[in-house]
């Protein structure tokens, strides 16, 4: 039999699907070291970026709080630890009146050091040996697809420079006057450094320009070269400026030509050999071109296996508000994404428990899963959640989908989320708070609020819930409901081989409004059945469910079971209002 994930001779021999993640933004989790809340930096917060008491800020957050901590995320069951990059970021950027901080590391500068408000390179080596002497792996979030916000246009001096398109501003053309540029440059369908070697001017679409303070800002060096960029204006996320276009002003790299690739492979590939860490969560994938990360991925792979560390994940981030896996699975198939963060998981989870749609979009959701490269094998892989630090926490969603909704029924709903989330198929992630029953106001910034004690006014008002506390105190109580579910149906994963990598088949669904959603899933080494029954009502049901013909008995794992099946291949379900039935088949028939 399979052996749990915590009896195997090394860590690194875990599959992707039989880890537990949490994911955490470094800076709202806890303050180890208050003398770098500043990062070393003179002035004020439009300086240093830190102010506690504003959502957009530094907060103080590092990775020695987060290494002090280990012993509380241990303690849910956690198997890898996915934290926002910690990259050096610019401190500050945004137009005037308008101006935020670099607190969630998407604003990189030096791509080959950890920025000074979180620490050093030595307390980064320093957290990822400790976590792995916990047997607890380490994925770092990386971006590829552009740095902080340091090019200007001659054009004009804006945060939001319009697109300016390959057909209007041709590479071959210089933009203020119409000029023939860059003679001999076949575009950038051609890949070749030869090709490159002639595209010798980027004023094409803009004249890009870099501000003297800021000329050699960039690490490594060839960052700094407006050459290596699009310089195009903003993207509108469709179309060609999705891959060409600058997301959220950010300079975004021009990731078809060679020097870009090399360079990116080389800085993450350091990554791996400098601090062995176990994975990749990649940023804004679906905004690169497919043929960068064809090269990327496999190179990442292969240093991964030189320096000794298999089963190296790497998840692509491509946003997605849909639960319709095609667009999702392009990626594996074109791309080459070994796996990509499950969106069409979340999306379907909320039209169920929040949208009150037939618990049936989930099986609709899971038939999609053929579409991935490797189909359901690769699904398995795929880091499934409820909410982020982007769309918003599940609390939230579902509170804004219910409007009026009691405490006690969004925390209901919110348990039913992740009895979910840590059964079905794919390698559940827990964003930090969720476990403390955080609800916030929104998403983005009103969604990254502090585990420490918070200074933000628009946290702190916030109504959690499972408890009476607030932002304004340290959440970090393991005796959270919340807490404790997510730490039993981690042990009960631990346990059971079939809950992390069985096989999963759809048994029976309401497929006219709330209420029954069915599955078994199967122990891959003895094919043993578990039953995986969820009432997605707000009133109690009794029900009947298909099951394995060969099934006699049941026992439970968790929340209301039968101890034995109505008759070969049904069973009789007694379901409270969002409650769940968790069972391992004990008998079969001989």
């Amino acid at each position: 039999m399979r052996d749990a994930p915590e009896e195997t001779a090394s860590f690194r021999e875990r599959p992707p699907e039989d880890e537990i993640i949490y994911f955490v933004l470094p800076d709202r989790f806890e303050n180890g070291d208050s003398s770098n809340d500043r990062g070393g930096i003179k002035g004020d917060r439009l300086t240093h970026g830190y102010d506690p008491s504003h959502k957009g800020f530094y907060h103080g957050g590092d990775l020695k709080g987060l290494t002090e901590k280990l012993d509380y995320i241990e303690g849910m069951g956690v198997t890898a630890i996915w934290f926002a990059p910690i990259f050096k970021n610019k401190a500050v950027q945004g137009p005037k009146g308008n101006e935020s901080a670099g607190y969630h590391g998407y604003w990189v500068t030096d791509f080959t050091s950890i920025d000074p408000h979180f620490g050093t390179n030595a307390e980064f080596k320093a957290f990822v040996d400790a976590a792995h002497a916990r047997g607890m792996k380490v994925y770092m979030d990386i971006i590829t697809n552009h740095t902080a916000d340091v090019i200007r246009y001659a054009e004009g001096d804006s945060f939001d420079y319009a697109y300016r398109s390959l057909s209007d501003f041709p590479y071959s053309r210089r933009a203020s006057d119409g000029t023939s540029i860059n003679e001999g440059f076949m575009g950038d369908d051609l890949k070749t450094a030869e090709n490159f070697t002639k595209l010798t001017s980027s004023d094409y679409a803009y004249t890009p320009v870099i501000p003297d303070a800021e000329k050699d800002v960039k690490v490594p060096a060839w960052l700094n070269d407006p050459a290596f960029y699009h310089n195009r204006g903003s993207t509108t996320f469709s179309g060609e400026s999705s891959r060409y276009g600058d997301f959220a002003g950010l300079d975004d790299l021009y990731t078809e030509h060679p020097r870009v690739l090399d360079g990116m492979i080389d800085i993450y590939a350091s990554w791996i050999e400098r601090f062995g860490i176990d994975g990749f969560r990649i940023d804004t994938a679906k905004h690169v071109n497919p043929e960068f990360w064809q090269a990327f991925v496999p190179a990442m792979v292969e240093t991964a296996e030189a320096e000794g560390i298999p089963n190296f994940l790497i998840f692509g981030e491509v946003y997605s508000d849909s639960r319709e896996s095609g667009f999702l699975a392009r990626f594996t198939r074109r791309d080459g994404f070994p796996s990509v963060l499950d969106f069409a998981f979340q999306a379907a989870v909320r039209d169920a428990l929040g949208r009150n749609q037939p618990a049936g979009v989930m099986v609709e959701m899971f038939d999609g899963d053929v579409n991935y490269e490797g189909g359901q094998e690769t699904a398995r892989t795929l880091p499934t959640f409820l909410g982020n630090h982007d769309m918003g926490r599940f609390s939230t969603l579902v509170k804004a989908d219910n409007p009026g909704i009691s405490q006690e029924e969004l925390l209901d709903r919110v348990k039913l989320g992740h009895a979910m989330l840590m059964t079905l198929r794919g390698s559940p992630v827990v964003y930090s708070g969720s476990e403390q029953g955080f609800v916030g106001d929104g998403n983005d910034q009103a969604a990254r609020e502090d585990m420490f004690p918070s200074l933000t006014d628009s946290y702190n008002d916030n109504d959690l819930i499972g408890t009476e506390a607030t932002t304004a105190d340290a959440n970090f109580d393991m005796q959270h409901p919340l807490y404790k579910l997510i730490g039993e149906f981690a042990a009960i994963r631990s346990k059971h081989a079939a809950l992390r990598g069985g096989e999963q088949v759809t048994r029976s669904y309401n497929d006219v409004g709330p209420g029954l959603v069915s599955f078994s899933r199967f122990d891959p080494e003895t094919g043993r059945e578990y039953l995986l029954a969820f009432n997605s009502s707000s009133a109690p049901i009794s029900v009947k469910s298909v099951i394995g013909y060969d099934a006699r008995k049941l026992e439970t794992q968790s929340g209301n079971c039968p101890t034995e099946v109505t008759a070969p291949g049904t069973v009789s379900l007694e379901l409270p209002a969002f409650g769940w039935c968790i069972a391992r088949v004990s008998e079969t028939a001989q």
